[in-house]
């Protein structure tokens, strides 16, 4: 019979997995040598946060199922921060922890053997999907194929399994996946009559519709309807689709969309309070949401359950079709007009230098804040965004998964987040992973100060002693470069690197940094 860990193996194997990331520890490596041997990549990071930041950045390119394998206590625990932006974001990852043996595990009583932990899997319990706890041999297989079946089984976000650390060595069954219900077809008649109706339709898509890219193209085209997109959707649309408004809802000529909209559409989003700016959009005469979880931030006239791009497709094949064609230009333009020149170059250089199927995975940082709001992907899962639950340091660690799943990655981070997980510089260099790290580098947390000086307040604990990142670089192995500001030369530089399928790090010095943009919450128009 197979080991647990050979179970365990094959469950991802048979679930299409090709990398996972993950740490080493005395309790897991029977996973490892499974591993040795399987047809997965392993790819061994230098933290546990960085392994579950990588397995989302993974999971967010692909749209397949992100792994991270850790070890017992705190290796576990170490991935919480990362697990909990992956829940925000509803990525499918599983975290495969160990914990210590069963034959040492007394229910009720902490012992103080290696690594113990009292009710560790309780620590996920907030931010994961399921929880799969494999303490007795014959639990290994049936978890296993649970817990995967779990991840990938919309609506998708992460899950958790446990195995006692003996049970990995121990002969095991395997088991299949659990049989999945299937779904009835939507009732759309409501909402078809309500599409049909409304003279200034406006189609609000979000991240769970991301892989519906041609049945929104589709149904925006037959209604003429405006498209607003949030972060997760950034990219269904082709930059040049007519339909597409290519702006936030947080600069007003955008915002105005919302407000003269009759009946909003609203596929694969909660309509979360970072898209609506804690929630100040006044609430559409009409609301149609289509998700699989209730939208509970506004009141909806037409709930379906569903698929977005099923329900999608379903609108456009029923709606009438309509003769107009919308024209942005002017929108555009004078939201353009009110945006930071500054901040405009530095959009532009990055447009020019970041081809449309790399990923360009961003932090929480003003350079990210702008991409989040106003880069243009030429295709889905081609943004990342930490928004989400909001998780600083995201951005490197994420993209070695994101430049593994979509073949190669950009990150942006500021030189505040970028410290948070700089030992993967070990990881971008032994595993030569087709990414380029880009260290904006301002002295400091820019937001924080940015929010201090606007309450009037001095500068304080938001300035920082910064190292020589290029020489960090070098001293991994790696090509660095260092350019002053984020305009033509930073441009220039960032597509040589981006051209280059060779890791790198690439910094840029702004003594002068960028203002933040309309769609950081300082600077909202709206206001309760």
């Amino acid at each position: 019979m197979p080991t647990g860990a050979h179970v365990i193996v094959s469950a991802l194997e048979r679930a299409g997995v090709e990398v996972c990331f993950g740490l080493p520890g005395v309790h897991n490596l029977a996973l490892w040598e499974a591993l040795r041997s399987s047809s997965i990549r392993l790819v061994g990071v230098r933290h546990e946060q960085a392994a579950a930041y990588a397995a989302d950045g993974y999971a967010r390119a692909t749209g397949r199922l992100g792994v991270a394998p850790t070890t017992t206590g705190p290796g576990a625990a170490n991935t919480l921060g990362a697990v909990g932006e992956a829940w925000a974001a509803r990525s499918p990852i599983l975290v495969i922890a160990t914990d210590i043996p069963s034959t040492l595990r007394r229910p009720g009583a902490y012992r103080g053997v290696l690594h113990e932990t009292d009710g560790q899997a309780d620590m996920f319990a907030p931010v994961v999907k399921a929880v799969h706890l494999a303490h007795t041999a014959d639990a290994v297989g049936a978890c296993a194929a649970a817990a995967v079946d779990d991840a990938l089984r919309a609506p998708t976000r992460p899950v958790y399994l446990e195995v006692s650390t003996d049970l990995l060595s121990a002969e095991a069954e395997d088991s299949d996946p659990p049989l999945r219900a299937a779904r009835t077809a939507p009732d759309v008649q409501d909402a078809v009559a309500r599409l049909d109706a409304a003279e200034r339709p406006l189609l609000w898509v979000g991240g769970g519709a991301r892989d519906a890219g041609d049945a929104v193209a589709r149904l925006a085209e037959r209604l003429g309807a405006p498209v607003l997109t949030t972060y997760g959707a950034a990219g269904i649309l082709h930059p040049d689709h007519p339909c597409r408004v290519g702006l936030p809802p947080h600069v007003p000529a955008a915002g105005r969309l919302w407000d003269e909209a009759d009946v909003v559409l609203a596929l694969g989003s909660d309509l979360d309070g970072v898209q609506t700016q804690n929630f100040t959009q006044p609430q559409p005469p009409q609301l149609i949401a289509v998700t699989l979880e209730p939208v509970v931030n506004y009141r909806v006239d037409v709930a379906i359950e569903g698929d977005a791009g099923t329900v999608a497709a379903a609108l456009a094949d029923r709606v009438r079709p309509r003769e107009t064609t919308p024209d942005f230009s002017a929108l555009r333009a004078e939201a353009c007009a009110a945006l930071d020149p500054t901040a405009l170059r530095f959009l532009d250089a990055v447009r020019f230098a970041v081809p449309d199927d790399v990923a360009l995975v961003v932090d929480m940082c003003i350079p990210g804040y702008w991409l989040a709001g106003f880069h243009a992907p030429g295709a889905p899962r081609r943004l990342q965004v930490p928004l989400g639950w909001g998780t600083l340091g995201y951005a490197f660690p994420a993209a070695l998964g994101a430049a593994l799943g979509a073949g190669s990655a950009v990150s942006v981070s500021g030189d505040g987040g970028f410290l948070f997980a700089c030992g993967e510089l070990a990881t971008l260099a032994q595993e030569q992973i087709p990414l380029t790290a880009v260290i904006v580098d301002d002295g400091g947390y820019g937001m924080l100060r940015y929010d201090q000086a606007k309450a009037g307040d001095e500068a304080y604990g938001v300035d920082l002693h910064t190292p020589d990142f290029e020489a960090m670089a070098r001293s991994f192995g790696l090509r660095a470069e260092t350019v002053d500001g984020l305009d033509d030369a930073f441009g220039e530089a960032l597509a040589r690197h981006a051209a280059d399928p060779a890791p790198s790090v690439l910094v840029a010095r702004t003594p002068a940094p960028l203002v933040p943009p309309p769609n950081t919450s300082p600077n909202w128009y709206r206001r309760r």
